[in-house]
């Protein structure tokens, strides 16, 4: 595809994918590909290109003589980072983070209780910088700063857990923390405890103690479910 169908492909997938996110297209819905390409001004390869990509999010199902048929919530694969990203775009988002914050309670503290077992020197070094580059922009209003570092050291925490399973999850605890921050689901500056939390799970990896690595990862759990009381009820 040129530049151009990229940009078009992007935009109605991107479109299409909020909307059936937000239930505008209700399950068993049919959407017409020559529908589709009139009310976006796209060609109907540039739609069929979009609906594939659907198809392996199982949003919909294309079938002959039929059309595009919109899926089920339970058949969406909601690990898929995009899908994710498009839930937490919609009315619905307090209940998505809910849930994918009790996700993250249930994978994380297990994964750094395994990384204080499993983690290299370099996983170590990496976790500590993350969690300095944390304490330096948590204060100021420095959001998005803040974020690539927290983003980085929970991949690093479940990277080093040495389980590919867990490993295959950094995607989507990014979102979720991307969401957060993009969503306004954050206070200003982030929780000093929250923060605090995070150097002493460096450190406890660090030293190989899996029990207080798992421990603290749980405390930052639970503080972000207490977040989510408070700032999305």
């Amino acid at each position: 595809m040129t530049t151009q169908g990229n940009g078009l492909h992007t935009r109605v997938l991107d479109i299409l994918g909020l909307e059936i996110a937000a239930g505008e297209h209700q399950p068993g819905q049919v959407l017409r590909t020559d529908e589709l390409a009139r009310r976006f001004d796209v060609s109907r390869t540039v739609v069929r290109e979009v609906v594939r990509v659907l198809e392996s999010m199982h949003l919909v199902e294309s079938r002959r003589r039929v059309g595009v048929t919109v899926r089920p919530t339970e058949a969406w694969n909601v690990y898929d980072p995009q899908v994710i990203r498009w839930r937490l775009a919609g009315a619905d988002r307090p209940r998505q983070l809910r849930s994918l914050t009790v996700l993250r309670s249930a994978i994380e503290p297990v994964a750094a209780g395994l990384a204080a077992r499993n983690a290299t020197p370099e996983q170590c070094a990496a976790l500590t910088e993350c969690a300095l580059g944390m304490v330096a922009t948590s204060r100021g209003r420095q959001l998005e700063g803040y974020l690539e570092h927290d983003i980085t050291f929970h991949r690093i925490v479940l990277d080093a857990s040495g389980n590919e399973m867990f490993a295959r999850l950094g995607d989507v605890v990014a979102e979720i923390l991307a969401g957060r921050t993009h969503h306004h689901v954050m206070f200003e500056d982030p929780d000093p405890a929250a923060v605090t939390l995070h150097v002493r799970v460096a450190e406890a990896v660090r030293e190989g103690d899996a029990d207080a690595a798992e421990r603290l990862t749980k405390e930052i759990a639970v503080g972000a479910l207490h977040e989510l009381d408070v700032l999305a009820p």
